[in-house]
């Protein structure tokens, strides 16, 4: 960031140090209520932190992440232009699509919206039980009132800068004027085509794992088998998972890190996680996406993949060769979704679109 011309500093260290260890517990459950508390702790050093970095710097505006609970009840303290950004499914509640969080398919229906008031009736008050003391003491310290329940955090920022677009987004026709969709951020260092891959001549299937450890290596294990034999060539990208290949087919190759989207460019199909960037970063070039989510934004990243028809959709808790294998040739066949999605994201500009927001609703620069 420095050598680019940028002022930065580190976060706090013990912000880092708190590790997000939802993949250790043995439900979904036990690793929503592992991650909360995970970023509950954070919050405690979260809100001091960006505190400190107002009264160092005196800035003109603020863009804090919203998953730093702490830091957006600072934001909101200080009083002067902020606003937040978000990477994943916005969590603001509205009545024309499901409640973020279980992966629901939209509703039809009076049955249908009924599910989604419960659900959303339910999500709200647990969060509240495993948030809202924590959320209540971080806004007392700053001085800020209470909130009325707990997942108003979300809401609170004037300008919220959402890094999705429509049709990969529901409709949400009452969400409020400050949600900006900028559509994907994509971002990666420049880079070819890796030399492994240059004389390869079959398509390429990309198999991505999350960046922060998820204990997902088994996608990694379920693919090489799946499509071990196939006319593809599998290239798999592991920055965190550890995988235990014992065999890698003759198909197939492995970079811990390696440009993504070079290899996209040629890819009939990604395999991801479900983490929000991976597969948003696939469809953003019309690549179709097998989506299998782990846990945290993921079930809700792979139902908009299934939805939008831009792919196909395997829970982790049912992924084996045989599925995946089927999985993957059904998102081979939903190309034309996933072009369509790419379409929809060319037409938003990204980085430079939520600037323009920054600037104009903020700064009022324009």
């Amino acid at each position: 960031m420095r050598s680019r011309g940028f002022d930065a500093t580190p976060v706090a260290a013990e912000i880092e140090g708190l590790a997000m260890d939802d993949w250790r517990a043995a439900t979904r459950a036990g690793g929503l209520k592992w991650a909360i508390g995970t970023l509950c702790a954070r919050a405690n050093y979260d809100a001091g932190d960006l505190t400190g970095a107002i009264a160092d710097t005196q800035p003109d505006a603020v863009i804090v992440d919203l998953l730093a609970w702490g830091a957006l009840s600072a934001a909101e303290a200080w009083g002067g232009p902020w606003a937040c950004y978000s990477p994943f499914p916005l969590p603001l509640p509205s009545r024309a699509g499901p409640p973020v969080g279980p992966g629901l398919r939209p509703a039809h229906g009076p049955l249908g919206h009924l599910r989604d008031r419960l659900v959303q009736s339910v999500s709200r008050v647990g969060f509240e039980h495993l948030a809202g003391r924590k959320m209540a003491t971080v806004r007392a310290e700053l001085g800020l009132r209470p909130l009325a329940d707990a997942t108003k955090v979300f809401a609170t920022a004037p300008l919220h800068i959402y890094m999705s677009a429509e049709p990969f987004e529901y409709p949400r026709p009452d969400w409020p004027e400050s949600v900006v969709m900028v559509g994907p951020c994509a971002w990666e260092p420049p880079g070819d085509l890796p030399a492994e891959l240059s004389e390869i001549a079959e398509p390429l299937v990309l198999v991505t794992t999350s960046t922060d450890f998820q204990d997902d290596g088994r996608l990694v294990r379920a693919a090489l088998e799946a499509l071990a034999g196939e006319p593809l060539h599998v290239v798999v990208t592991m920055p965190s998972a550890s995988a235990r290949v014992v065999r890698l087919p003759p198909n197939a190759t492995i970079f811990r890190f390696a440009p993504h989207s070079p290899i996209l460019q040629r890819s009939v199909c990604a395999i991801t996680h479900g983490g929000m960037g991976a597969t948003q970063k696939a469809l953003a070039l019309g690549v179709p996406v097998c989506a299998v989510p782990f846990g945290r934004d993921q079930p809700e990243v792979a139902r908009r993949v299934q939805v939008a028809a831009a792919g196909s959709r395997l829970p982790a808790w049912r992924l084996n060769p045989r599925r995946l294998r089927a999985k993957v040739e059904e998102a081979i066949s939903c190309r034309p979704g996933a072009e369509e999605i790419a379409r929809a994201f060319g037409n938003k500009r990204g980085a430079a679109e939520a600037a323009d927001a920054i600037e104009q609703r903020l700064l009022e620069l324009g």
